[in-house]
């Protein structure tokens, strides 16, 4: 499981090769559930409004993808696929395809893709996220991890708080916890985001 995790999150990694291997010092999924924050949160099981967003049917248009690892102890810790996305999902595999409505930031796969929609009341930041994965996030608490929070945005130390990362298109951010895991400053997208 751990091996296939890590495949997914590093899938899209890399320049210019369309398979880059894999470094061998490549850090591995946490050994317990903390690695494995739930995805939904009671807000977004109820559909209600949550940091300003709401929950719409349909998709959206225009959207955009950024990128999100994360790392507690120098292990990868999942971000959930679902994440605003309200139940009933419609899930295949590990992907959550779909649901009664979704929110202008999301996940579908637990590879760290966020889908964003322009046009919500003011630019979604990495706080908007966290607060519909029901996850605390600040200068010193990462989900259920504590102490301080290293963040980077394409390669370059964040010295801001981390929930306000602009999730930009196609922005890569990276947030670390109790060691240090070297960021990557790009990630390969997939077609549409």
């Amino acid at each position: 499981m751990a091996a296939v995790a890590l495949a997914l999150l590093l899938a899209g990694c890399g320049a210019g090769d369309p398979h880059p291997p894999l470094p061998r010092s490549a850090p591995g999924v946490g050994p317990d559930a903390r690695w494995r924050p739930p995805s939904l949160s009671h807000a977004v099981a109820e559909a209600s409004p949550v940091a300003g967003l709401r929950c719409s049917p349909g998709p959206g248009r225009g959207r955009y993808g950024a990128h999100l690892e994360l790392f507690a102890a120098r292990r990868v810790v999942i971000v959930a696929p679902g994440i605003g996305i309200a139940p009933p999902r419609r899930r295949e595999g590990a992907y959550v395809r779909g649901g009664r409505c979704s929110y202008p930031v999301r996940t579908r796969e637990p590879t760290g893709v966020i889908e964003v929609e322009p046009g919500a009341p003011r630019a979604p930041r990495l706080s908007d996220l966290f607060a519909l994965w029901g996850q605390p996030l600040g200068r010193r608490r990462l989900a259920s991890f504590r102490g301080p929070v290293e963040a980077y945005v394409g390669g370059r130390r964040w010295d801001g708080d981390p929930r306000a990362i602009p999730l930009t298109r196609h922005a890569q951010i990276v947030l670390e916890i109790g060691g240090h895991v070297q960021p990557h400053t790009r990630y390969r997208f997939p077609p549409g985001l």
